[in-house]
């Protein structure tokens, strides 16, 4: 009886819409009726065409016509005769007295005014939103009917319908994850490894912190730059948990639509919270985390902002989400809301860093697996020379790496290949139709070794890894590699005379031009030395208190030139210091670098006519160049070229 009163009660509900689907048809179509009762459109009088324009001249003068009518572009007019008979001329010549003969002839002129549409275009143009629309609620509330028995089969009665899922959550879940992916298979984030796997522990088997009385994290969020690993570390807990696992990012709950955000959120949470303990992984969180607006000139978002509290609620509301971990990831920490970020929402957060060298080379050893690789090839100093890099750029380097050797048809991947991809990762393609003379290999073979042999000369400095004339895609015409210290950069510490050597090399190449050719016939080549320079010599005397002049003061940082801090109150007096003590900087640092050069000019001479040879120096051979002539240089062993190898007319 029960499902004979179901199958009735379906029957009646379909009769019921289908009756609504016919009433609103005949009610449309009813109101389109009343609304536009002249459906007729008036019939067009005959028209005769004129064979020329003289022939409607003599017409008017035959005071035939008693009116004409031009169209608005005033290329075709629409004459009328005393009999209401119309006469059409295409093609008006640009006549200035024609205007003069109809008021001679007495005729009335105007400019005709564009024909209405018909009625029932008019119509259809009125009515055809209000139909489109009517279809739409009619065909949204028989799926909502629909969705609506579905949902009630599937998730107790829960509302469905077309509405109903634009605020389902489409995470990704996985009851049993299986990424294949563990910690051990994760390179280079011991510290980020460790913070993970105790959320790992904590879920596996909770009793070994709890009887110590400590609570689990509510969540984890990842932070650092891109490409270091933050998602392969969220599919290592995967790997490692082995409890139901939601993966989403911060964008699929972003729409236009004021409310759906939230409605995934709470959707997302009520579907962790059956099956916890789980883990929900949100990646990009600062889509949906970032700080909230506090009025004035900023401009709202009220549903991002709406998404955002209801993840605050399900984080750390009244009712709470016992047994469910969110896991989190950004490289913008900076921006997200500080609520999102306190204790009780995310508990920890985890720094996952670029890789250090002793990290890098352990990253190596995962991306050569499965790559045939020749026995010259050293991962410890290509890890020594790829500071900087992160986990992808690694994996990266060493797939165009095994692309250049397919290209070449080679059976192994050789260190000359990891160098092109370095290269081609670092400053772009080589040219292909490169066509330089040798006045400019030449010039540029002097500005690369201008900045290779002051920092040769400065104690210290990084030693040189590489000097090339190559010229690339990238806009270099070449360029002069170091290998910095890893210590410096791994602290971030920079000393005085470190930044006053580095604006010296970098001026290097600008300095060998004016050496070499003259103040007057330097180039363009060091604009972005330049640009180098003053970042450098800017922040030293602005930010980082090296000035004494302008003293141990902070009057301008890169926040206060985006207009995210406010300018420091500053007198004009402390402006004019700050502009004459950059200027300062940046001239001795000039100075010391072409006073090495010319101290050294028959090795600079040297080191150029070595690049225009063979357009490339590694490190080792500029080394050697170097050392055979400070131990030749009492002699002058080294041959010396001429002073001005070319001159610029």
């Amino acid at each position: 009886m029960k499902g004979d009163d179901s199958e009735d009660d379906d029957e009646a509900a379909r009769f019921s819409w289908n009756a609504f689907g016919r009433r609103a048809t005949f009610a449309g179509l009813t109101a389109m009726l009343l609304s536009a009762p002249d459906w007729n459109v008036s019939p067009a009088a005959a028209q005769e065409a004129l064979r020329s324009y003289s022939q409607f001249l003599d017409m008017v003068e035959q005071k035939k016509f008693t009116t004409v009518l031009f169209s608005e572009e005033g290329t075709r007019l629409t004459a009328i005769d005393i009999d209401g008979n119309q006469y059409v001329l295409e093609g008006i010549p640009n006549d200035q007295n024609l205007l003069k003969t109809l008021r001679k002839y007495k005729v009335d002129f105007s400019v005709q005014s564009p024909e209405p549409s018909p009625n029932w275009v008019r119509a259809i143009v009125t009515f055809f939103p209000w139909l489109i629309l009517g279809s739409l609620l009619f065909f949204t509330a028989q799926m909502g009917r629909g969705g609506g028995q579905q949902g009630g089969q599937q998730s107790g009665g829960g509302g469905g319908g077309l509405l109903g899922r634009f605020g389902q959550m489409n995470a990704k879940f996985d009851m049993k994850p299986d990424t294949g992916v563990n910690f051990s298979q994760v390179a280079g984030q011991d510290e980020a490894k460790q913070e993970l796997a105790e959320i790992v522990t904590f879920l596996k088997d909770p009793s070994q912190f709890t009887k110590m009385g400590a609570k689990i994290p509510k969540g984890v969020i990842m932070e650092g730059p891109p490409g270091t690993g933050k998602t392969l570390l969220a599919k290592a807990v995967a790997g490692e948990a082995g409890v139901p696992f939601f993966s989403t990012s911060g964008s699929q709950f972003v729409e236009v639509f004021v409310g759906i955000g939230a409605s995934r959120v709470r959707d997302l949470f009520a579907n962790a919270k059956r099956v916890s303990p789980c883990i929900i992984f949100i990646d990009e969180i600062d889509a949906i985390g970032r700080s909230r607006a506090s009025g004035g000139f900023m401009p709202q978002n009220d549903e991002r902002e709406q998404t955002l509290n209801q993840l605050l609620a399900e984080m750390d509301g009244f009712t709470g989400n016992q047994g469910v971990v969110v896991v989190a990831a950004t490289n913008r920490a900076d921006i997200l809301d500080n609520a999102l970020l306190r204790p009780g929402r995310f508990d920890r957060r985890v720094q996952v860093n670029l890789p250090d060298l002793p990290a890098r080379r352990a990253i190596l050893d995962v991306y050569v697996k499965g790559k045939p690789m020749a026995d010259n090839v050293d991962l410890d100093s290509i890890a020594a020379r790829t500071t900087g890099f992160s986990g992808a750029s690694l994996e990266n380097l060493m797939n165009e790496a095994a692309i250049f050797a397919a290209r070449k048809g080679k059976e192994l991947i050789e260190t000359d290949d990891v160098d092109a991809a370095l290269d081609r990762i670092m400053l772009g393609s080589e040219k292909t139709n490169r066509a330089l003379s040798e006045r400019v290999k030449t010039l540029t073979a002097y500005h690369e070794a201008g900045h290779a042999l002051v920092g040769a000369f400065l104690p210290g400095y990084d030693a040189v890894q590489k000097i090339s004339i190559i010229p690339r895609t990238g806009g270099s015409g070449g360029a002069t590699f170091y290998l910095p210290a890893e210590e410096r950069l791994t602290s971030g510490m920079y000393s005085v005379d470190y930044l006053q050597n580095q604006l010296a090399v970098a001026l290097g190449g600008r300095a060998a031009e004016d050496v070499v050719y003259g103040p007057e016939h330097v180039t363009t080549g060091a604009s972005s030395d330049l640009q180098q320079v003053t970042r450098i010599a800017r922040s030293m005397v602005t930010q980082y208190g090296m000035n004494d002049k302008v003293g141990q003061l902070n009057v301008e940082d890169a926040m206060m030139r985006q207009g995210m801090a406010p300018f420091l109150e500053t007198s004009e007096a402390t402006k004019e210091t700050v502009d004459r003590e950059v200027r300062q900087v940046v001239s001795d640092a000039y100075a010391k670098a072409k006073q090495i050069l010319q101290d050294n000019r028959l090795l600079l001479d040297e080191t150029a006519r070595r690049l225009v040879e063979s357009e490339m120096l590694s490190g080792e051979q500029f080394s050697s160049l170097v050392a055979g002539y400070k131990a030749a240089e009492p002699n002058h062993a080294i041959k010396k070229t001429k002073s001005n190898p070319f001159a610029f007319s």
